[in-house]
């Protein structure tokens, strides 16, 4: 079969979903053809609707009725510091963490909205030095500096760096679903179908 599949995700949604679900596409069905791009969680919802793309991959905590969804994992957070910038318990505690200035990963419309409501519901803000869209680069601004990144686990799974260290929050911040969101009027499309079952897999065995 050929078919060209347009698909919107984060840099840090190719991250997980692509080298997995490509290796599959290569070995199974070389005639199928992915388009990426790029957007906010608004952005990507709003060209599922308008039918500009096929399938978005992402963090969707609330969808419009016309939407469907597939749960592909849970997710945590975790923070990423410089190993000679803890404190000497070598822990990141609170008030270490409210002290330091972070890194916010944000793209119009998106950002991480889940870090800020369970800093709110503390009644604490976090001060913010640097706010990119980019997720590849961000790991590399810590090394060296005092910045603390707060972000998705999974994102941080091929950092190779003995002088950046992964801690838990020293604050508790719910845990998200990652999914796959589609249009309802697409829900007969059987090669659709069969390439979330590719993701879902992909996910789980690589």
């Amino acid at each position: 079969a050929k078919r060209r599949f347009r698909l919107a995700m984060s840099d840090y949604g190719a991250a997980i979903v692509l080298p997995g679900l490509i290796r599959r596409l290569r070995q199974d069905a070389p005639g199928i053809d992915l388009q990426i791009s790029h957007a906010s969680r608004e952005g990507m919802l709003d060209a599922v609707l308008n039918g500009d793309i096929d399938l978005a991959a992402g963090v969707f905590p609330e969808l419009p009725p016309a939407l469907r969804r597939l749960s592909l994992f849970e997710e945590h957070f975790a923070c990423l510091v410089d190993r000679q910038r803890l404190p000497a318990s070598a822990e990141l505690d609170l008030p270490t963490y409210l002290a330091r200035p972070h890194v916010l990963l944000e793209m119009r419309g998106s950002g991480t909205p889940e870090i800020e409501r369970a800093l709110t519901t503390l009644n604490l803000r976090r001060h913010v030095a640097i706010s990119l869209p980019h997720w590849s680069v961000a790991p590399q601004l810590i090394r060296g500096t005092d910045l603390v990144l707060t972000v998705a686990a999974r994102g941080l799974h091929g950092i190779d760096d003995p002088q950046l260290v992964i801690r838990p929050p020293p604050f508790h911040i719910p845990s998200f679903t990652f999914v796959l969101v589609w249009h309802e009027r697409r829900g007969g499309d059987q090669a659709l179908n069969w390439l979330n079952r590719q993701i879902a897999q992909a996910i789980v065995h690589g």
